[in-house]
């Protein structure tokens, strides 16, 4: 039958695999012999068949709509994923510019403070300037208090008077003194507080500057967020479709394994009616001849070659049950398939009767050939997947007859022969017969 993916997927992952462990022994034990690297080899290639078997069949219309699903949810995945780090950009856009603003609002005040300062200042010196401008004046109307000093000891004729005169002289040029230093002062604090406010200025600029570009990185990730969140909504519907049209498509597989299962049943039963005829024609011919019904014989042994292989190609799926690896419902893998390319012979692994030849929506076109009464059961074989056939139904033919050729009928990505044995009607591991 078919399997979920390529063959050529599954021989690249052979062939990762096995060059990642032969590279990985080469690492740890440079020196391995190359019995060691055979055997690294050999285990390579039983995990590679045992991947195989995870394989399950299915139809293509349940394979693309398993693809679909699977695009679907990394896609969303994808999407939530970039959500989540606009998300968190957002966030931190956000607080930065509590931040930004924070800082601006106080650069802002101290700016005011300085101002403040700075009119407080030209304040004090406006003052200064006009009380040491009344000095002037006053100096002007009444004469240098030095050259008013200087006239009162050059014409006082009492000492003591001239002592009172001349304090009150050095009073005044004291207060002038301090007037013009304390303006200085005020003119020099002036000046530093002008270079505070331009400093002021210019840090509000820049952070005005900074929380607007950070405002404008805020708006354009509000937007990704809303264009994320909308991509998100859109994959989850889509996702949503592509799951119902998987559960649709697993339906409608599990419906076709029913009717094959049905199909199965009839076939045993043909089988089996054939095989009990064939039992007892060949127990009264024993008994005709004096010898057991048994046959010496209670059943197929392993390996025991009665059968010849129906083409030459390598077995590149093994009989057994399946669990589908995506959508979880167990089937028999009821045969083996040989690798071959499409138009190759296949021939009958022993003689026996066409019973049927028909086409059959999963298996594709199949001949069944019954092979009579071999080692104590009813041996038949069934050859699925034809491109065409060789022989028509009811002909009788020979071990190593070609039969019909390979194809990629039914359900199938390649082609190949999926060929099953049945004994009694009963589906059993070819590699028995073989």
């Amino acid at each position: 039958m078919v399997r979920t993916f390529p063959r050529t997927t599954r021989v690249r992952g052979a062939v990762l695999v096995l060059s990642a462990c032969l590279l990985a022994g080469t690492a740890v034990a440079p020196l391995a012999s190359a019995d060691d690297l055979k055997a690294k080899k050999h285990r390579v290639e039983r995990k590679v068949n045992a991947v195989h078997d995870d394989l399950d069949e299915s139809s293509a219309q349940l394979r693309r709509a398993a693809a679909a699903l699977s695009s679907a949810q990394t896609q969303l995945d994808a999407a939530q994923q970039h959500l989540a780090q606009t998300r968190g950009e957002l966030a931190a856009a956000e607080v930065l510019d509590h931040e930004m603003q924070a800082k601006l609002a106080a650069a802002i005040e101290q700016l005011k403070g300085a101002r403040a300062e700075l009119r407080s200042g030209r304040h004090k010196v406006a003052v200064q300037q006009h009380t040491l401008g009344q000095i002037v004046v006053q100096n002007y109307q009444t004469g240098d208090p030095s050259l008013m000093g200087l006239s009162m000891v050059l014409t006082s004729q009492d000492p003591t008077e001239l002592t009172g005169q001349l304090n009150s002289v050095q009073n005044v040029i004291d207060k002038q003194s301090v007037v013009l230093d304390r303006l200085e002062a005020s003119r020099a604090l002036l000046v530093v507080q002008e270079q505070e406010v331009a400093l002021a200025k210019a840090q509000v600029a820049q952070k005005r500057k900074a929380a607007a570009a950070n405002l404008k990185r805020k708006q354009e990730l509000e937007a990704q967020a809303e264009a994320a969140e909308a991509s998100v909504q859109s994959l989850v519907q889509m996702r949503a479709d592509a799951q119902q049209e998987a559960a649709k498509a697993k339906a409608a597989d599990l419906a076709q394994l029913r009717s094959l299962e049905r199909e199965r049943d009839r076939i045993a039963a043909v089988l089996k009616r054939r095989a009990d005829e064939a039992r007892r024609r060949a127990a009264a011919a024993a008994a005709r001849a004096g010898r057991s019904a048994a046959l010496g014989d209670g059943g197929p042994v392993a390996s025991n070659g009665f059968l010849n292989y129906p083409v030459q190609g390598p077995v590149t799926s093994p009989f057994g049950w399946r669990i589908h690896p995506i959508f979880g419902y167990r089937s028999l893998h009821d045969g083996v398939d040989f690798g071959a390319a499409c138009g190759t012979p296949i021939r009958a692994a022993a003689s026996g009767r066409v019973l049927e030849e028909y086409f059959q929506t999963a298996w594709g076109n199949r001949i069944i050939i019954d092979h009579g009464f071999h080692h104590g059961v009813g041996l038949a074989t069934i050859s699925n997947h034809l491109s065409r056939y060789a022989v028509p139904t009811g002909a009788y033919v020979k071990r190593g007859q070609i039969v019909g050729y390979v194809g990629t009928t039914g359900w199938s990505t390649g082609c190949h022969l999926h060929y099953t044995v049945l004994q009694n009607g009963v589906p059993v591991n070819p590699q028995r017969w073989f």
